[in-house]
């Protein structure tokens, strides 16, 4: 179990493997809509999927990118938790 710092939104990791998994599930059903609105002919339910397969390709691209930087963006379980803010004479403390 991982020590609570209380700082958890700014230190907080985002499961990218994950994130990347759910755009391709998006992607693959944004593919069979372009493909199944195209074929019984409605351009206005073609053209929405194909601006979500388009969205969703540029979401997987950005995630892909991030886990390409490295323990910046996806430490792995052997990198503590960044380190919080103690209070001190920092640019915005009284």
């Amino acid at each position: 179990m991982s020590m609570r710092t209380g700082s958890e939104p700014w230190t907080a990791r985002s499961p990218l493997r994950m994130r990347l998994a759910l755009a391709l599930f998006g992607l693959t059903w944004a593919t069979f809509g372009v493909i199944a609105f195209a074929l019984t002919g409605r351009p206005g339910w073609t053209a929405a999927c194909g601006v979500l397969m388009v969205l969703t390709l540029a979401d997987a691209a950005i995630i892909v990118r991030h886990i390409r930087q490295g323990p910046h963006y996806q430490p792995g379980r052997d990198i503590p938790p960044y380190e919080p803010d103690h209070g001190g004479r920092g640019r915005f403390s009284r």
